[in-house]
């Protein structure tokens, strides 16, 4: 009896563990004040397609106060629709601003 216990508890403190991890993951980034002007839609990769791989890729783009992308830095997703993603997001333009921001984007792609 005293295991099961124990393995109750266990799973009950790892269990509470995860989802605190899973709800700090979703606070990790904030929403973004600016406006996006100009969104270019990312090229979906020809060996991506035929794989028929979907993914969201996910980007951190350093936006100048004049609203153009200085850099772009990947958080995640698939290589092969990394590149798409950040040739797209570098032609974005967002609203001017005082000061240089860091922008979240992200991108789903589905071969339908």
């Amino acid at each position: 009896m005293r295991r099961w216990t124990a393995l109750a508890v266990l799973a009950f403190c790892w269990v509470a563990l995860l989802s605190s991890a899973v709800s700090l993951a979703q606070q990790d980034q904030p929403e973004s004040k600016r406006k996006v002007i100009n969104r270019v839609v990312p090229v979906y990769p020809e060996m991506a397609r035929t794989m028929n791989l979907k993914g969201i890729v996910k980007v951190d783009a350093v936006v100048a106060g004049n609203g153009t992308v200085k850099s772009v830095e990947i958080r995640g997703g698939h290589p092969l629709l990394v590149q798409a993603a950040e040739n797209a997001v570098r032609k974005w333009k967002w609203e001017p601003a005082g000061h240089e921001t860091r922008e979240p984007v992200e991108f789903k792609f589905d071969p339908q």
